[in-house]
């Protein structure tokens, strides 16, 4: 007989698959509170359950109580979302290695119910809690652990851009993590967006080796109702595929795209973007009050 609810909620979803999602936190994005609000849309919309563990540049930090009971301080958002403010929290977690996965650990622990974990935070953040998940050719599905394809936010302004090269290229060399997606913020008829995508993809093989499998141009205008649109129900899917190690069932009737457009021929010579400079000022975003939707 379980002792409390949470080691009830344990035993319940105790042969549940959790898929980690990473997702790099990009402080020039100012919706990436939209966006992430409708990359959970797609899980649900596949009866997925989802914890966002925020913990990006401007999230709240963690409750006090987090080191105690990290339950406590996991909110509900819907019926399918919960939140947990953790800004700075993964690293409270390290251990001899210099790996921050414990933390996950624990969360799956405090949030047992959740299938879906999705990882905001910075590229660095992110190579010490998904680095030692990638020892080798399919490692993760040999010793048990999940895939992780870490997702890149971007809208259609070069600074953004720059930052999401830049965490690439440290995901990349760091952590061993050279498949990447990427969520493009932009007006539907944004004449930039492909562009973007394109060169993107071309200086991450380039330049970096990497490969950017999918991109996905989302509205940051569109609605938090609105349903999830062709492109990102496919992206959705393909995350689900790759850490599930494709034993996701397939939705009735997904639409299918190719992964990529055909490559552009660039308007100019094509060279990495510019470093980021930690002394650009950031545009007001959306991650602080992600936490109040």
């Amino acid at each position: 007989m379980p002792l409390d609810q949470a080691q009830g909620l344990r035993r319940l979803f105790a042969h549940t698959q959790v898929v980690h999602v990473p997702v790099v936190s990009n402080p020039n994005v100012a919706f990436s509170g939209v966006m992430l609000e409708r990359l959970c849309a797609g899980f649900s919309e596949l009866g997925r359950r989802t914890l966002v563990i925020d913990a990006a540049e401007r999230a709240s930090e963690p409750s006090e109580m987090a080191l105690l009971d990290l339950a406590e301080c996991i909110e509900p958002l819907s019926a399918q979302v919960w939140y947990l403010a953790a800004r700075g929290l993964p690293l409270r977690f390290v251990d001899a290695s210099g790996s921050t996965a414990p933390f996950l650990d624990k969360v799956m622990q405090a949030a047992p119910q959740c299938d879906v974990l999705v990882v905001h935070a910075p590229a660095t953040d992110l190579c010490r809690l998904f680095a030692r998940r990638r020892t080798g050719h399919n490692a993760a599905h040999a010793d048990g652990q999940p895939e992780v394809r870490p997702l890149l936010l971007a809208d259609d302004r070069p600074a953004s851009v720059t930052h999401a090269y830049a965490a690439m290229k440290l995901l990349t060399q760091r952590a061993g993590l050279v498949v990447h997606d990427l969520l493009l913020g932009a007006a539907p008829h944004s004449p930039r967006a492909e562009r973007i995508a394109m060169q993107l993809a071309t200086c991450a093989d380039d330049f970096l080796g990497a490969v950017l499998h999918d991109w996905v141009q989302l509205d940051p205008a569109s609605h938090a109702t609105e349903p999830p649109t062709p492109g990102l129900r496919r992206l959705v899917h393909e995350l689900l595929r790759a850490a599930t190690g494709g034993f996701h069932a397939t939705p009735s009737s997904p639409e299918r795209s190719p992964a990529m457009p055909p490559r552009l021929t660039p308007l100019t010579p094509l060279t990495p973007p510019m470093p980021f400079h930690p002394s650009a000022a950031p545009l007001p975003g959306a991650a602080a009050t992600w936490a109040t939707h």
